[in-house]
């Protein structure tokens, strides 16, 4: 008799781990449960649907050859069947059995399992405010909610948007808005800078200024208190500093996990939500599978329980379950948390721990920053990448990577080299310092970014010298009357001297002249030296070293990473 297998959810996972079950094992009997209309779509895509960028909402939905993948398709093409709007309500185990609901009729029934799989997804977290249930507060995680935005923004009726959240999914709303349609956006995010969790302040700061420099106001550390309407629909945010007008609201502050129904029929549930499995993707109950945005899977840098909604990962844990559902032994081992996001002129990406993140962690660790071309100097195209490496001071072990550049592609290159060491491996600062990068002059250099940050990693270690971020030297230049630091502008005489011309308290000593005008430079104060990118003030503080003048900091990165923060001394 075939094995009756259920599957609770449309979407990504569901869908994946049905199709892989039944090539392994043709006879199953495989039933897909959601309760929507539209099931596996690309969730991740719907900003782009939004921004015009894919044409049609079909697009989500369709197959590499542009077979749209509805009910007929999985049971026509992969002999799946599905019951879409219907909802599942409980789960029997002692019975096997499922009840579900049909949401049109309401019709209830119990369906028999051999095997389950809950893929019951997220929910966006909303904040209990008043006027949430307002018209035209929405949030992007349905293509009924992508579809009614951009027909509003097609027929002019929004003009202005508050997104509530500076994640992922919030800043490519805000990019979708501000530049396919012209709306007016305003981003409001409660912690103390965007992307909060998986990029650096440094970095976040460049994010927030890439925004602002395209009109998108970006307020953090800021809470929404209230949403206020005409006539049923949203006309205004207020937060607790200000006040916001808005014809649309999406909500974008993280998700909630489905746990409820696995918490209700007593399985293990984490405190935050997520359904705990094992490395074959199995609950506390050896029937029942789960994956994807409902699960806690492990942190590898950090060896704890996490949680990271992402499509990528759902589809690969997908293919693991739908192996074991057909008796195979496939293993999902857990998240390193790569990601990448495009924003206006640049974009980001990144990889495990954020320097944050990891303090919080309890690693005692420490980010080095560099800012180098992503290809040969001397190639005609090329940009400048930011990258930062985040290690632990005790065993050199490195425990996360992001970046930015206007190149996405060469970036994501980068983190995905580092990403995949750390998914298989403790790497130390050494193992990427030799990592083996692909050269040739259209797309790398010779000494690869990621090869060059490693290796910054490795004096700062050593105490060669002492790095300070950007934002970190501007508040060394602010406090300048009080500190009494000296500062060095090492880069070519040109520039350096406009800025001395502004400020005399800036010094331009060329890195070609600083050993000849080594006596301009105090031996009783500190000195803080930025060039353009932070290569001629590391060799310039050599020379400063060699004469016994050691009390000196080096802005990584330079006025290239203060440029991309919006800093300007």
């Amino acid at each position: 008799m075939p094995e009756k297998i259920l599957i609770v959810g449309g979407v990504a996972l569901g869908p994946k781990a049905a199709s892989r079950c039944k090539r392994l094992m043709p006879d199953a009997d495989v039933t897909i449960v959601d309760e929507n209309i539209y099931i596996s779509y690309g969730g991740c895509g719907i900003p782009y649907y939004v921004s015009g960028e894919v044409q049609n909402l079909d697009d989500l939905r369709a197959t590499p050859y542009h077979t749209v993948r509805d009910p007929e398709f999985f049971r026509s093409m992969k002999g799946v069947t599905v019951r879409n709007q219907t909802r599942a309500l409980a789960i029997d185990r002692q019975g096997k059995t499922l009840l579900v609901r049909d949401v049109v009729s309401g019709k209830e029934e119990k369906l028999p399992y051999d095997k389950l799989v809950l893929a019951t997804g997220a929910s966006p977290r909303v904040p209990p405010v008043e006027g949430k249930d307002l018209q035209n507060v929405l949030s992007l995680t349905r293509l009924e909610a992508a579809d009614a935005i951009r027909t509003a923004c097609q027929e002019g009726r929004i003009n202005e948007a508050v997104i509530v959240g500076g994640g992922f999914i919030g800043l490519e709303a805000a990019v979708a808005l501000a530049d396919m349609w012209g709306v007016k956006v305003s981003v409001v995010e409660m912690m103390d800078q965007i992307l909060p969790g998986v990029l650096s302040r440094s970095l976040a700061r460049m994010a927030a200024h890439d925004c602002q420099s395209h009109k998108v106001d970006v307020y953090t550390a800021e809470k929404v208190l209230r949403l206020e309407g005409k006539n049923g629909a949203v006309s205004k945010v207020v937060t607790d500093r200000r006040e916001l007008p808005a014809q649309l609201v999406i909500f974008a502050a993280g998700f909630i996990p489905n746990g409820q129904l696995a918490r209700d029929a007593g399985l293990d549930v984490a405190p935050f939500g997520g359904v705990v499995v094992d490395e074959q993707m199995r609950t506390s109950d050896p029937a029942i599978y789960a994956g994807g945005d409902c699960v806690a899977i492990k942190n590898l840098i950090t060896g704890k329980p996490g949680y990271l909604p992402l499509g990528s990962l759902a589809n690969r844990q997908g293919r693991v379950i739908g192996t074991n559902l057909a008796g195979g032994n496939a293993v999902f081992p857990g998240y390193v948390g790569a990601w990448a996001v495009k924003l206006f002129g640049l974009s980001f990406c990144g990889a495990g721990l954020t320097l944050e993140r990891a303090r919080k962690e309890g690693f005692d660790a420490v980010s080095v920053s560099v800012e180098q071309l992503d290809r040969a100097h001397f190639y005609p195209e090329k940009d400048m990448m930011s990258l930062e490496l985040v290690v632990d001071k005790a065993d050199r072990r490195v425990l996360g990577i992001q970046g930015a550049g206007p190149a996405g592609d060469a970036l994501k290159a980068r983190v995905d080299a580092v990403a995949g060491v750390l998914q298989y491996a403790r790497p130390t600062v050494e193992d990427i310092s030799n990592l083996e990068i692909a050269y040739a002059p259209p797309f790398a250099s010779a000494m690869d970014v990621v090869n060059v940050v490693a290796n910054v990693a490795d004096n700062v270690l050593a105490g060669r010298f002492k790095p300070v971020t950007g934002d970190e030297f501007m508040e060394l230049w602010k406090n300048r009357d009080r500190n009494s630091v000296f500062f060095i502008d090492a880069r070519p005489a040109k520039a350096g001297q406009a800025m001395q011309a502004e400020h005399p308290e800036w010094h331009s000593i060329p890195l070609e002249e600083m050993a000849a005008r080594i006596d301009e430079v105090p031996r009783d104060r500190p000195v803080a030296l930025i060039c353009n990118t932070g290569l001629r003030a590391y060799d310039s503080l050599l020379i400063l070293a060699r004469n016994g003048i050691t009390d000196t900091v080096n802005s990584t990165g330079g006025m290239q990473a203060l440029n991309k923060m919006g800093l300007k001394p």
